[in-house]
This record gives structure tokens, sequence and C-alpha cells, in this order.
């Protein structure tokens, strides 16, 4: 679907990345598709332009500036084939994004813990949690589970795996 809409092309020199439950293989049927892109302010207006003259005619879309983070970010959205894509560019390179450290943390733990991981954040997703807050609990983790996961980021694969271990998955209710 991102194929034949163009919009990792299109956004090629944003250095744009998947971000989200698809590359974990966490997604739900309702899932969105994540997608952020390197900003500068010098940047922010030709971004804006290129989202709203290749995707403004699709539905529901919407574009505008958050600073609920430090970093203000612009962000847009829209329907393509029923499913929600939201596009985020902020002033920091992908690779320092929350978005992404948290897909690096979340897929080394995914990794680490195997299919039980899997399906235990399935479920919490399911029963309408988002994918932070999912981990977070599962992870035993206080405070701000946006904040909480970054503390996992510097833990080698073994450290990770051995809390991992240390961990009681809630059984699946049927």
């Amino acid at each position: 679907m991102l194929q034949e809409l163009g919009i990792l092309t299109t956004l090629g020199v944003f250095d744009p990345v998947i971000a989200g439950t698809i590359p974990l293989g966490i997604d739900l049927p309702t899932s969105d598709i994540d997608i952020i892109c390197e900003l500068s302010p010098a940047t922010g207006p030709a971004f804006e332009h290129l989202l709203c003259s290749h995707y403004g005619h699709l539905p529901a879309f919407r574009i505008g500036t958050s600073s609920s983070s430090k970093i203000p970010a612009m962000i847009s959205s829209f329907r393509y084939l029923e499913t929600e894509i939201e596009v985020f560019g902020q002033a920091l390179p992908t690779g320092q994004q929350y978005a992404f450290r948290h897909l690096v943390v979340e897929h080394a733990v995914l990794h680490a813990g195997g299919p039980a991981w899997h399906t235990a954040v399935r479920r919490l997703k399911a029963q309408g949690l988002k994918t932070e807050p999912a981990f977070a609990g599962l992870l035993q983790l206080p405070g701000d589970p946006y904040e909480a996961l970054l503390t996992l980021e510097n833990l080698s694969a073994t450290e990770l795996a051995a809390r991992l271990a240390q961990i009681t998955l809630p059984s699946s209710q049927h």
C-alpha cells in the first residue's frame, strides 16, 4: 500500500522511517501507519507543501503543529484504502526521535521475549491500550510509559533477557 501511495519516495529527502506497530508485527486491523521524518526550520514549509499537494485530497486529511514534546513537530494524517496514515516531522534525526527509539526498545523486548510477549502486547492493545503503555505495563515500569521505555535502551540483549526472565506475563483469558 505504501508503494502504491509512493509516500516513502515522495518524502525521501526527509529521511522517512516507518515506526509503530506494523514493523514490530504487533499491529491490529485498526492500527495506523506511522512515518517519522526529519525536518529543519528551513524545510518545514516544503514538508507541509509536499504533504498538502500530494495527499491533501485524501479522506480525513489534516496537518498541523504540535508542541507537546520538547521539540515542536508537524503532524499530518489521512486515510488511504481504509488505513490511517500519520506522518510526523521533527527537527531531529529520525534515529533520535522518540518513535524510533521506542521502536528499537520494543523490538529488542519482542526479540528477547519471543511469541509470548508478542501475544501479551497484542492482547493489551486489543483491549484498547496504546503500544508504549502496554509494553511499560508488562515490563512493570513505573511512571510515564513513554519515558520509562527509554530507560531500557542501553541494556544489552543479555541484560534485557535477564530482566524479562523475572517477569511473569498475564495468562490469557478465554
